[in-house]
């Protein structure tokens, strides 16, 4: 059970954060201030990717709190950067991200600690 919570969780968290950034991408810079706010709020309505979104962060949550329901925490969060791996990899093959030497070697050693923290 704890090896399904933990690709459910990483799988829901790099689905989140590509479909953001592919949309946000899409809909341009947004200023801060409240008309800024109220903006960001109608775009994320009419946009489907974000609301799948944040589906998706939702599934991530309810999945780490019952991963740390039962395993320890000191597994849990370290488990959960696996999804630096997959973002890494969806980053260039779907949103078509350039990834420099620097960020593949340290999207490696991430993988590494991850296998560590696993067995």
């Amino acid at each position: 059970m704890k090896w399904f919570l933990v690709i459910l969780m990483v799988t829901a968290t790099a689905a989140s954060d590509v479909l953001q950034s592919h949309e946000m991408k899409r809909a341009g810079q947004q200023s801060v201030g409240a008309r800024g706010f109220l903006r960001l709020i109608q775009l994320i309505a009419a946009r489907g990717f974000l609301l799948l979104a944040m589906g998706c962060m939702a599934v991530s949550f309810f999945s780490f709190m019952a991963l740390v329901q039962t395993e320890p925490l000191s597994f849990a969060v370290p488990a959960s950067a696996a999804s630096f791996i997959l973002e890494t990899l969806l980053a260039k093959f779907v949103l078509k991200e350039r990834i420099n030497s620097r960020r593949a070697i340290g999207t490696v050693i991430v993988m590494a600690g991850v296998l560590l923290v696993g067995e």
